[in-house]
């Protein structure tokens, strides 16, 4: 709240909005304060941390228990210890999970797999296949072509972007298709590293 210097007469009608806005702040002071010791409180029992004031104040200032555990991660599963220690677990299984969504979200947002809005299931289906075929593609020039460049771990969108959304003036003769690259774009040595490649992987399947 805003605070004013003008003078408020008791029994007005502004000194009873003041009022009301007073009182409104004390209970959100209340609230946050309640809201901040119930997330101490758990911060305290995360870190095997006493409760108690000095607790919250070690938390809060940073003391050496918060250092030691610097950004710790935690994970709730029915998984028991003959399953795994809890870093493996984090690390192959949970961590995994989330990099196959972000291959599914991948597919769906860069390769525009969720644009299923056609009148028709099979047209539906088509343009679910056109964007896993996509990926397929994509997929394969990343692990084979792009390995030795600077998207070798690029998305789908980045490589879209970077080396297939490029200006090129194309001439088309009996013999070959020349492809005439301006020499100012910034990805033309990825793009030349990622031809070689593929011509390499082409001879080697011959």
């Amino acid at each position: 709240m805003r605070a004013t210097s003008e003078t408020v007469a008791p029994g007005s009608s502004d000194a009873a909005t003041s009022r009301s806005f007073s009182s409104c702040d004390h209970r959100r002071r209340r609230s946050t304060d309640v809201i901040t010791s119930a997330r101490e409180t758990v911060i305290a029992l995360l870190l095997g941390l006493p409760l108690g004031p000095a607790a919250f104040a070690s938390v809060k200032q940073g003391g050496p228990q918060r250092r030691n555990t610097a950004n710790p991660r935690f994970i709730v599963t029915s998984l028991t210890a003959a399953d795994g220690a809890g870093r493996r677990l984090y690390e192959e299984v949970y961590c995994a999970r989330g990099e196959m969504e972000n291959r599914i979200k991948e597919c769906q947002m860069d390769l525009f797999a969720d644009r299923t809005s056609t009148a028709t299931l099979k047209a539906n289906q088509l343009r679910l296949w056109f964007a896993s075929m996509a990926y397929v593609l994509l997929e394969g020039l990343r692990r084979i072509a792009l390995q030795a460049t600077d998207l070798a771990d690029a998305t789908c969108g980045t490589i879209r972007r970077k080396l297939f959304k490029i200006g090129a003036l194309v001439t088309i003769s009996v013999r070959r298709v020349k492809f005439a690259m301006a020499s100012g774009c910034p990805y033309k040595a990825a793009f030349a590293t990622a031809h070689r490649a593929l011509v390499a992987a082409a001879a080697d399947t011959c």
